[in-house]
């Protein structure tokens, strides 16, 4: 995977996280497994067709896979994506812990 490709799939990933209602299906798809669509809509207070919309930007980013069982479509979590996230996250929470580290030995030396 080249950088270019690499940031593009991070910023779905992380644009898909930024609405409450995906962030909500993804954290019942955690706990759940696959859940069939009808159902994961009925928790919402919008209509069928906004949560598939959700879904479909969730399934863009790579976050969540579509599978026919007959009559039902359902949702599966896709961990890969969250993975490579995560390790972005990581790196840059060491870089901003050792900014404020050094910060904190900057400000108690000036006050001795």
């Amino acid at each position: 995977m080249n950088l270019s490709q690499l940031s593009s799939d991070l910023d779905k990933a992380f644009a898909s996280l930024a609405d409450p209602t995906r962030r909500a299906i993804l954290e019942r798809l955690t706990h759940e497994g696959e859940v069939a669509v009808g159902e994961l809509a009925e928790r919402f207070p919008t209509s069928l067709t906004a949560v598939i919309k959700h879904i479909d930007v969730l399934c863009d980013a790579g976050l969540v896979r579509r599978t026919r069982r007959g009559r039902n479509v359902c949702c599966s979590l896709v961990p890969a994506p969250m993975a490579e996230a995560k390790a972005w996250l990581e790196r840059n929470l060491a870089f901003w812990n050792s900014s404020f580290d050094r910060l904190g030995e900057i400000v108690d030396g000036d006050k001795e």
